[in-house]
């Protein structure tokens, strides 16, 4: 898909809208260091650009839809904005309120996403999760959610819609670098080693932000590879060092707010 870059310097500063869960989410203060990579993925794009990150913890493609935040994610793009979306790890949990069927429902809510994002004359780009940190005590590192991953990349080229396989591409880092290797990128605290978690927490389901910024950095450059955004949106593909005080929480009136705000009807 090729947008017509000849009119960039004419529009206002293009929009990326994220719709997915909680490895994309922006976190609040209290859950720091736990970061999503949407919560970064401003890091690398230029002025240009501008994110604005929907996604939402514990949402399901079909959640997100049901409690009206795509609609106001469609009331909100503008022609031109781009849509990502990315869903499946909690499409995948057995409640029934939140989990969609893989090659049941979960396709046809991502539809809704798709279709939506055209009619308002918008890029809609398919985005599978992360892998989490699913080494067990071998050492080994199933797929947790393979059948999502390969339902968002059939309906993807059903749809001709752009799809960036980021659960791949996360669950082959993961796998190489081992058990141990991989601790750094997923909340692994002990006691006393940060205040939110006093009593420690490790939860190798959630990124912590060097986490976060590899599977956002991935995601920038499938966009630009891809040929999805003009190469010249994107900055910091190839830097290997973040100062610490570039991510930054939410305060927690203001991700109360957000998360408010951001719906149409009950949320």
């Amino acid at each position: 898909m090729q947008s017509d870059w000849s009119l960039d310097a004419q529009r206002l500063p293009c929009r990326i809208f994220l719709a997915g869960d909680s490895a994309a989410v922006t976190r609040e203060a209290s859950k720091a260091p736990m970061a999503g990579w949407g919560q970064v993925l401003h890091f690398f794009f230029t002025s240009e650009v501008e994110v604005v990150n929907c996604a939402r913890a514990g949402a399901s493609a079909r959640t997100f839809s049901e409690r009206g935040r795509l609609e106001w994610i469609l009331q909100n793009l503008r022609p031109g904005d781009y849509l990502l979306t990315s869903f499946g790890i909690n499409d995948a949990k057995p409640e029934e309120w939140l989990r969609t069927e893989a090659y049941g429902d979960f396709p046809q809510y991502l539809r809704k996403f798709v279709d939506g994002a055209r009619a308002c004359n918008a890029h809609p780009v398919l985005v599978s999760p992360p892998e989490r940190d699913t080494h067990d005590v071998h050492g080994n590192m199933p797929r947790s959610i393979t059948e999502y991953s390969m339902s968002m990349s059939d309906l993807a080229a059903e749809c001709s819609v752009p799809y960036i396989n980021l659960y791949d591409q996360s669950h082959g880092w993961w796998e190489e670098l081992g058990p141990e290797g991989v601790r750094p990128f997923f909340i692994h605290l002990e006691p006393q080693e940060h205040p939110n978690y006093p009593d420690g927490f490790h939860d190798p389901g959630h990124m912590t932000p060097e986490g976060a910024i590899a599977c956002a950095r991935y995601v920038a450059y499938s966009l630009v590879e891809q040929g999805i955004i003009p190469p010249h949106w994107a900055i910091n593909l190839d830097r290997t060092d973040f100062p610490p005080e570039w991510v930054t929480w939410l305060d927690e009136a203001a991700h109360a707010e957000l998360t408010r705000s951001r719906t149409v009807g009950s949320n």
